[in-house]
């Protein structure tokens, strides 16, 4: 078995220095009652603390943005000061935090948006999947409004705002979710942009919106506090693959790496029957893109440590291994057996309370 010993080790991400290499990767976990964050998510995040950067589950930067039942906004004050009381519990235990805006953008039904909020997307086209409602559970997707240009800069001021708002809360940066068929993500794919303005037909145009947002966020809080999330080859919320993905990717790598953001986070889904990505996708958007690759495919530590040494990634992102084990690092360490999650309380957004969210155990640490 390869050594462990570059996982525990610090690592400079920027102007931070992370405790150790272990990133804990967004998930939705729909816990936030009324849109706020809570004492329950306090718990959960402290909980994880071990990693040397948790990237929360997806943050709605406005009611527009809040497809999915529960998810927490950072739009509101009231919102803002719930979210401080989380990060300043995630920093006591010397771990950074970063928040994950996330714009669902089509991916959405009218029953989970908070009064005022409304369904767009860079086109009229629905998702035509099913999306759970707290009203009359799984329902078929609402049919968007295409955005005209004035809502798409709307739309940027309220990513710029949600991450101005972050760092009040106390977050050492923020996540763009460009990825898994989300607003930024629905921009990309031909299939739900079908646009003949600016923002629409050739690669460059369809990546201009995830460019434009990415630049005014890193004027509005510096290039070190703002990550990127990708999906090539990602097939969630009907999202197709296309002749020019890699192109599209390689061109946004590349964007993005001129805007100095301080990491790209790279999906690959495939073990939950996603596509795998390409070598040469992998290849590319690592040739193109000069900072900081966070990468997520279900590791283990081995797979890991393999991808860190091979230089595909610098930061390996634990998903459901988090989950079921917030001390997922002191395991590693110690070679100690991984519990498994809960399915039935994994991804499902009909779960509430503390079920499959923060009873997970933590390992006896026998002293010797």
């Amino acid at each position: 078995m390869k050594s462990q010993e570059i996982l525990h080790q610090p690592y400079t991400l920027g102007s931070l220095v992370l405790k150790n290499r272990f990133v804990m990767a967004p998930m939705t976990r729909s816990r936030a009652l009324n849109y706020m964050p809570n004492d329950l998510m306090l718990e959960y995040y402290k909980q994880r603390s071990t990693a040397g950067l948790i990237i929360t589950e997806g943050v709605a930067p406005s009611a527009n943005a809040t497809g999915y039942v529960r998810i927490p906004g950072i739009y509101t004050e009231a919102q803002i000061e719930g979210w401080k009381k989380i990060t300043a519990a995630v920093h006591e235990n010397d771990a950074k935090i970063f928040a994950q805006v996330i714009h669902t953008g089509r991916a959405s039904h009218v029953d989970n948006l908070p009064e005022g909020g409304e369904i767009l997307a860079p086109s009229g086209i629905s998702t035509d999947s099913d999306v759970w409602t707290d009203t009359q559970g799984m329902q078929k997707a609402s049919l968007p409004r295409e955005m005209t240009t004035a809502d798409i800069e709307a739309t940027k001021n309220e990513f710029v705002q949600a991450a101005l708002n972050a760092i009040e809360a106390g977050f050492d940066g923020i996540e763009l979710h460009g990825a898994n068929g989300y607003l930024l993500d629905q921009f990309l794919n031909p299939a739900s942009n079908q646009r003949t303005d600016g923002y629409g037909g050739s690669v460059e145009n369809r990546a201009r919106f995830y460019i434009e947002v990415t630049a005014a966020v890193v004027n509005a809080i510096g290039k070190d506090k703002v990550g990127a999330r990708i999906s090539p080859y990602g097939l969630f919320n009907g999202m197709i693959i296309y002749p020019e993905m890699e192109d599209t990717f390689f061109y946004l790598a590349a964007e993005l790496s001129k805007i100095g953001i301080v990491y790209l986070h790279l999906v690959d889904h495939s073990s939950m029957g996603a596509p795998a990505l390409t070598d040469s996708v992998v290849k590319g958007i690592r040739t193109n893109f000069k900072g900081t690759i966070v990468g997520v495919k279900n590791y283990t530590a081995e797979t890991a440590v393999a991808d860190i040494e091979n230089g595909t990634i610098d930061l390996p992102a634990f998903g459901r291994a988090f989950i079921a084990n917030p001390d997922l690092p002191y395991k590693f360490l110690n070679n100690l057996e991984l519990a498994q999650p809960d399915m039935a309380t994994l991804y499902v957004a009909s779960a509430t309370g503390e079920a499959g969210y923060t009873d997970y155990p933590f390992a006896e640490v026998v002293s010797s």
